[in-house]
């Protein structure tokens, strides 16, 4: 693929690193291609970052025709910049694209994409603790017509944010509330896809949630109300005596990187790993006979977030006495290790710019 690159000739004053926030800034450039039904993806390009001109009829603004990633690059100890598992990204945009019938782009395309956009944008890539350069891939429909039909053009855009560590103060855990309103997904649905309308729809259960002093949404299923799904935007997982039990991906499950993860470094440390159906009846019954140990989010922005305290209609219930557990920070410990690049990469995850 050939990559045309038109560098900005007024580039930004780069932010204070310890006071960078999520998304509220942005590098110079930005990564664009288009498509066309009939000649395939095209004017692949890095220009300076800025408005994007659509139709006001673009599929996007009508139908939700659109779909993203979130990955992060990392600034290691020796100054070099690294990917984490960049291609599971990719092969979960095109699984994101089929579903929402929009077209896929080549797993190698898009990594070169990704590559040549960051090694441009790679002085933004943050050095201070805990912070990364977090990348936004996100593609759309733009067919300048109305009605609900096959997608004949679109557009893929790769931006980028520096942004501080999640934690500031350390690893933390959060208060999440079971959610028993509304539902995230169902399966045959768009739950499995990474695409904004699932995210728009989970913004009122989270506002509730926020109300009652909750971080987070403990979302079940659709259709029985009663098996446990995700966690806010990020998979969960339970250790249930010796065992860490989570949700299996049924389709109305976001197949997190981060949760692919965790399973294959629990297998590596011995520790029994189920996926399948875990039911609110299931949990309750271990946080009161106190075989629930410890319960975590994982996901791309916090990597992983221990969950403290777990609120079951009215009931309160403190979880690892609502600290860290041994096995949470372990896990924590280690994959930032990896994508930090303080740790040797034994499973080829990472990928040098």
């Amino acid at each position: 693929m050939d990559i045309k690159i038109n560098l900005t000739a007024t580039p930004k004053e780069k932010p204070d690193q310890n006071s960078l926030g999520f998304g509220k800034h942005f590098t110079d450039h930005m990564f664009v291609m288009d498509y066309a039904a009939d000649k395939g993806w095209y004017n692949a390009r890095i220009e300076p970052f800025g408005p994007l001109t659509l139709h006001p009829a673009s599929t996007v603004f009508h139908y939700g025709a659109e779909i993203f990633e979130g990955m992060k690059a990392y600034r290691r100890p020796d100054g070099e910049v690294q990917l984490f598992r960049p291609e599971e990204n990719m092969k979960r945009l095109n699984s994101s694209a089929e579903r929402l019938s929009l077209p896929q782009i080549p797993v190698e395309e898009s990594l070169q994409a990704l590559k040549a956009f960051v090694n441009v944008e790679k002085d933004w890539v943050p050095s201070a603790p805990g912070t990364s350069l977090y990348l936004r891939p996100f593609l759309f429909g733009n067919d300048e017509t109305l009605g609900v039909h096959t997608i004949h053009n679109a557009k893929f855009v790769i931006i980028a944010s520096p942004v501080g560590a999640y934690y500031k103060e350390g690893l933390n855990p959060v208060k999440i509330m079971i959610e028993t309103r509304d539902v995230r997904a169902v399966r045959g649905g768009t739950g499995y896809a990474k695409c904004g309308g699932n995210y728009a729809a989970s913004m009122r259960a989270g506002d509730r949630a926020a109300a009652e002093g909750y971080s987070q949404v403990l979302w079940l299923d659709g259709v029985e109300r009663r098996y446990i799904e995700e966690v806010g935007a990020m998979n969960v997982m339970f250790l249930i005596n010796d065992t860490v039990v989570t949700p299996q991906l049924t389709g109305s499950v976001l197949p997190g990187i981060t949760r692919k993860s965790c399973i294959e470094l629990l297998n590596e440390m011995g520790v029994k790993v189920e996926e399948r159906l875990l039911s609110v009846e299931e949990l309750s019954a271990a946080i009161k006979d106190g075989t629930l140990k410890e319960a975590w989010g994982c996901g791309t922005a916090a990597v992983v977030s221990p969950i403290g305290e777990l609120r079951m209609g009215q009931a309160r219930y403190q979880i690892a006495d609502g600290g860290i557990g041994a096995l949470t920070q372990k896990l924590y410990d280690t994959l930032t290790a990896i994508q930090w690049g303080q740790a040797e990469d034994t499973h080829n995850w990472t990928c040098k710019i």
